[in-house]
């Protein structure tokens, strides 16, 4: 069967995408990204590895490709994920393109087994909590009737009632969902993604449940956080750690 106009525009464009991520580079710059903040140039040629004219020949295609955007502020331009959807496409691949059972190679120096253990531990993914920590909350909501994954991602009244409780509540805003599974790379299992799961790592940043590990996108559960949870969803702090 022929091909039409419109399947021919979609060949076009997946093709145009899979080349934009092809390279190690900007492929780097997408998965350092998924930490939610906006980086400079500068920091993102520091974390690959190469020259900043590298780096920045790199994101002027990301930003016409439309992965990235960009924003200039004085002397510096700042580039994030263009947006939720985005993020969600960059983790779902770097979870197919995982070693088997999506743990990752194994770390040549104690410093890069460290840093691999606290992703795996807990993390953030653009705008919502992942790694073990990310999935753990999101079966304790699915436990205690929170949130149905029977027939996808969805919060139920109760759940609706329980981030209205937090402080959190959540209205509908645009094309983003409510919620949605989010495929963990390291742990081959969904977590919460979504308006909720956005608004849910905001509140446990903010109230100081959760705390970044230094400039990485690692996250670790606080003393604070631990008896939250515990008290909110039954969580028992060994499975926090």
């Amino acid at each position: 069967m022929p091909s039409t106009p419109s399947s021919g525009r979609v060949t076009s464009g997946l093709a145009a995408l899979a080349a934009l991520l092809a390279d190690e580079t900007r492929a780097r710059f997408c998965l350092a990204l998924l930490d939610g903040r906006a980086w400079t140039a500068g920091e993102l040629a520091r974390h690959a590895g190469v020259a900043p004219s590298t780096a920045s020949a790199h994101i002027d295609r990301l930003v016409e490709g439309g992965l990235l955007t960009a924003e200039r502020q004085g002397r510096h331009r700042y580039v994030r994920l263009a947006d939720a959807q985005v993020a969600h496409l960059i983790e779902d691949l770097a979870a197919q393109a995982a070693p088997e059972h999506g743990r990752p190679d194994q770390p040549r120096t104690l410093r890069a087994a460290s840093a691999a253990g606290a992703l795996a531990r807990g993390r953030t993914c653009y705008d919502h909590l992942a790694g073990r920590l990310g999935i753990t909350v999101t079966e304790a909501m699915t436990e205690r009737g929170l949130l149905r994954q029977d027939t996808g991602f969805a919060l139920t009244d109760a759940g609706l009632r329980w981030f209205a409780d937090l402080g959190a509540p959540l209205a509908p805003s645009g094309r983003r969902p409510l919620a949605r599974g989010c495929l963990d790379w390291t742990e081959r299992r969904p977590h919460l993604a979504g308006l909720a799961g956005a608004a849910l790592c905001r509140h446990a940043l903010e109230t100081g449940w959760c705390v970044r590990i230094g400039s990485t996108r690692a996250v670790q559960v606080t003393p604070e956080g631990e008896r939250a949870l515990a008290e909110l969803l039954g969580l028992p702090a060994t499975a926090l750690r």
